[in-house]
């Protein structure tokens, strides 16, 4: 009896082991070489498989998925004779298990490699300056060298990037020496730009200034000159009228005698004025003979008046 349970702990170990080794669970975006006797047999992609139990064995397993590696940092020269650190990083993707199986040893390595040696070369071929600003470049470059020999291995190189580029710290002095006097000279151009424009405002403003306190000068002088014309002409017309109003007023009846009164009250008015206003005083030869002085200032109205209305 204890002979018999043995032998069916035997078996039943067996059976297990027998499972194990038959029954593969592959997880998705994953793939598994199998050998037959140490010879490729197939691919096994995602699900359920069974094996062949010591005849078949999962020899490799690989993932279909995009992966990133990192590539360390190394020694770079530039054209110009410059030591820079330079690393980055490379993603990689597996579309054929059998040939990174047996196309090469360790396509990592040799991806990680190749891409040390083309980021040399590309370096080697452009100046300090340049390499901050190619990097694209640089990355397009990599990607294209690596990916013609990753054919042969079964892997994809979708992209590389220069992960950072480090110049020696004497460079990085100089380089910020550099940047600090490109930065005092825009400074400098922008404040001496705007100095510029602040005087052609100064000076347009004051050229607008002057031009408008001329042209007000000129209204000015012309307003004046306007109203001392026309002053001169109410002036003139109002003379006019009352030169025409007198000559009518000569010919109505007692219009001398009333004249001849006016003039007489205006002489002696003007003697007695002078008289207050001044010490000296010019005294006529002829006062004695007022009628003769009235006479005579009638005569000078009358020419006056058939000058103005000759056709009276």
């Amino acid at each position: 009896m204890e002979a018999s349970l043995i032998a069916i702990l035997v078996l039943a170990v067996f059976a297990v082991v027998v499972i194990v080794k038959s029954a593969v669970v592959i997880p998705q975006k994953s793939e598994y070489i199998v050998e037959r006797l140490g010879k490729y047999s197939r691919t096994l992609g995602a699900g359920f498989h069974i094996l062949i139990p010591f005849l078949d064995k999962v020899a490799y397993r690989y993932s279909t998925k995009e992966e990133v590696f990192d590539i360390p940092s190394q020694t770079c020269i530039t054209k110009d004779n410059v030591t820079v650190e330079v690393d980055g990083l490379i993603y990689l993707q597996v579309v054929d298990s059998k040939l990174s199986a047996y196309g090469i040893n360790d396509y990592l390595v040799a991806a990680s490699q190749l891409a040390q040696t083309t980021l040399r070369s590309c370096v080697g071929r452009i100046d300090l300056d340049k390499t901050f600003e190619e990097r694209e470049t640089i990355n397009m470059q990599v990607v294209e060298s690596i990916d013609q020999a990753a054919q042969a291995w079964g892997v994809k190189v979708l992209r590389y990037e220069v992960k950072d580029i480090v110049p020696p710290e004497s460079v990085k002095k100089a380089m910020e020496a550099q940047m600090t006097a490109e930065r005092e000279k825009r400074a400098e151009i922008a404040r001496s730009e705007g100095d510029r424009q602040s005087t052609i405002n100064r000076a347009e403003g004051d050229r607008q200034d002057a031009i408008l306190r001329s042209e007000g000068e000129k209204q000015k002088v012309i307003n004046e000159a306007q109203g001392e014309a026309e002053a001169i002409l109410a002036v003139a017309r109002a003379t006019a009228e009352s030169l025409a109003l007198i000559a009518e007023q000569l010919k109505a009846p007692g219009g001398q005698d009333a004249a001849s009164l006016r003039v007489a009250e205006q002489y002696v008015g003007e003697f007695g004025r002078l008289a207050k206003e001044s010490n000296t005083l010019v005294i006529p030869g002829n006062i004695a003979d007022l009628a003769s002085m009235v006479t005579a200032a009638m005569t000078s109205l009358q020419k006056v008046t058939l000058k103005t209305n000759p056709g009276s």
